[in-house]
């Protein structure tokens, strides 16, 4: 969803700065480029692994704050809305987010586009995180298909490879990350944008 769906990454980052900076911590901008795509939580347990458990849930919440005063700002991927109408009228749809519950409610119910997906996953239905297959796993679990008759979506480095541990064809597209990053990373295919892909489905 975020970074695929929804422009989101920018307003994530700036909560967390946020977060951080009134806690006085500060971290390059390498830390945020490396967690792209991935959970907060997973983010905060690693970078403050020096910190204690009620700190680090303290600033997880903080975050999580500063993101709700400013997540009206949310734009969607240009193309997002029409690619994923048009997709389910042809195509099970699944979706598989990092995002908590709460925000990839608020994000579908935005985007007017909740009634598109036969599976919702977020943050309380895995508990491994990209690069790890899991997400992918429990979509295609309650959508009963196979890696090999599915295709997976993704913006982030982490979600390719996840895409791609979980065995199935991958899309990435270059709202995050350039064309040589995605591809080094395994994606399959690479498209600019989803009129792209949906000309390229239509062909298929």
């Amino acid at each position: 969803m975020d970074g695929v769906l929804v422009d989101s990454e920018p307003l994530h980052k700036r909560a967390k700065e946020m977060a951080f900076q009134e806690a006085g911590i500060h971290f390059p901008e390498s830390i945020y480029e490396s967690y792209k795509g991935r959970p907060d939580r997973t983010m905060f347990h690693e970078v403050l692994a020096d910190r204690s458990v009620d700190e680090i849930a303290a600033l997880l919440h903080r975050k999580h704050q500063f993101f709700e005063k400013i997540e009206h700002e949310l734009q969607p991927i240009p193309g997002a809305v029409d690619f994923v109408k048009w997709a389910a009228r042809r195509y099970r749809l699944g979706l598989a987010t990092s995002a908590t519950a709460r925000n990839r409610a608020a994000a579908l119910q935005n985007l007017g586009i909740a009634d598109c997906f036969e599976s919702l996953v977020d943050t309380e239905r895995f508990h491994r995180s990209k690069p790890d297959p899991e997400i992918f796993q429990v979509a295609m679990g309650d959508l009963k298909l196979k890696p090999m008759d599915c295709w997976i979506i993704e913006d982030s480095l982490a979600g390719v490879r996840a895409a791609k541990a979980a065995g199935s064809f991958t899309v990435a597209i270059t709202t995050t990350f350039n064309a040589s990053t995605l591809s080094g990373a395994g994606a399959d295919m690479i498209v600019k944008s989803f009129s792209e892909l949906q000309g390229a489905m239509e062909r298929l």
